[in-house]
């Protein structure tokens, strides 16, 4: 099963990172996802999740337990307010705004009910 984490942890790793940029494609789920396929794959590619970029998600994470209040609000804000730039400027077809909607809709969904709220 080692590999299959650790390419599994390989492609959250890249989903992630592209979910900075992208709208509807939470970042946090899938850093936390690769940090678990690494622990159980490969301890360095876990230490050197936890010391790139990428790593204060997970510290904070780990640290509180979740998101807080004040986090979830402004990923939520960003998410829908790059949806909305990207589908009214930049995206001209109508299937394709669809399909961001969706996809923005789909990571909102995530990051309100299913990332767990930090303890306070």
């Amino acid at each position: 099963m080692r590999p299959f984490y650790l390419i599994l942890g390989i492609i959250a790793v890249l989903l992630g990172t592209i979910g900075i940029f992208v709208p509807g494609l939470p970042t946090t789920p899938l850093v936390l996802l690769a940090s678990w396929c690494f622990y159980h794959s490969s301890p360095k590619m876990q230490q050197w999740l936890l010391q790139s970029f990428l790593g204060r998600y997970i510290r904070d994470y780990r640290d509180r337990g979740g998101l807080t209040l004040r986090k979830r609000v402004y990923i939520l804000l960003l998410m829908t307010t790059m949806v909305a730039i990207s589908t009214i400027f930049f995206i001209h077809s109508l299937p394709i705004r669809i399909v961001v909607w969706v996809a923005g809709l789909i990571g909102c969904l995530v990051v309100g009910f299913v990332v767990p709220k930090a303890k306070e």
